[in-house]
């Protein structure tokens, strides 16, 4: 078997439901790259590394609490030996058969490229509230781009939106170059090392690139307890690493909470997709805006109204 020239890297944590479709779609790609999978599973309690441990080339097992976005993309990354690495997470599907190839391709054609990311595309059964926010993230749009800074006082002069939007990159579903991974390695953190990554290698002089081309099939319905949770560790991150404060004051909490309301309302009578329980709907109105302002909140403070870890 030839080196391989693409190592696709994937961290897992009871799995068993999607990874069967994942590496089948893996299988079926056609790339004239020779590729290999890398593993690292969570201690999975669900026969996830059973069913890995046929399937992949490569299969580490950590305990559930060693957990990290970053550390442990590192570990996998570590035992890789393609120049390309892969990033993907265990329940997103590739959308084609030419999916591997349009997501490397950037990588291949210009070496300035550090990394590149795909395009996600909500599930099937996705509900119209998770519809309508998927359709408003950097990694949904159908036009391509490749970003470059200057130097970091480009990046200061910007407003902490612009800075985010600049830095934009996401590990559902992306590609690194392993050589400049070894000079700029995740950091440890509970969430956004994508983010985090992107700014650094773009300080450093890089590219990095959206390809709407290479999709996947990601998205999630979560309760509103856990996405409160999540949000509020997200807005503590991209305060620290953006100065980021969507919602800063309580009037802007209330008036967001309303704007939610209300578009929640319509998203469950203008749909006959997937409808969410109007409880949830409503929950999920006050979940969303309040872990934006506690979470940078939190960050301002010190104050950690939430666990920094995501079960």
């Amino acid at each position: 078997m030839s080196a391989p020239v693409v190592s696709i890297v994937l961290p897992t944590r009871n799995g068993a439901a999607t990874l069967p479709s994942l590496l089948d779609s893996i299988a079926r790609q056609r790339v004239g790259l020779a590729f290999e999978i890398i593993a690292v599973d969570s201690s999975s309690s669900d026969g996830t590394a059973d069913l890995l441990r046929a399937r992949v080339d490569r299969l580490t097992s950590i305990p559930a609490d060693a957990f990290d976005h970053g550390l442990t993309r590192n570990l996998g990354i570590e035992q890789a030996g393609g120049e390309l690495i892969v990033l993907l997470v265990q329940d997103a599907l590739p959308a084609s058969d030419s999916w591997l190839a349009k997501l490397t391709a950037p990588l291949i054609a210009d070496d300035r490229i550090a990394g590149a990311y795909a395009r996600q595309l909500p599930r099937p059964d996705a509900s119209a509230i998770t519809r309508h926010y998927a359709a408003h993230r950097a990694a949904s749009s159908d036009v391509g781009r490749t970003i470059a800074l200057a130097n970091s006082a480009e990046l200061e002069a910007l407003a902490p939106m612009a800075r985010l939007e600049r830095c934009a990159f996401d590990n559902v579903c992306s590609c690194i170059r392993r050589s400049i991974w070894r000079r700029h390695p995740f950091r440890r953190t509970p969430i956004a090392e994508d983010l985090e990554w992107a700014g650094e290698v773009l300080l450093a002089g890089y590219r990095i690139a959206y390809v709407p081309e290479a999709e996947v099939i990601h998205s999630h319905d979560r309760s509103a307890r856990y996405e409160l949770a999540r949000t509020c560790l997200l807005h503590r991150r991209l305060y620290e690493l953006f100065e980021l404060r969507t919602i800063p004051t309580l009037p802007l909490l209330a008036r967001a909470i309303a704007s939610s309301l209300m578009v929640h309302l319509r998203c469950q009578t203008q749909s006959s997709r997937a409808f969410d329980g109007s409880g949830r709907a409503i929950a999920l109105a006050f979940a969303w805006p309040l872990g934006q302002y506690l979470g940078a909140l939190s960050a301002v403070s010190g104050w950690k109204p939430f666990p920094s870890r995501l079960v």
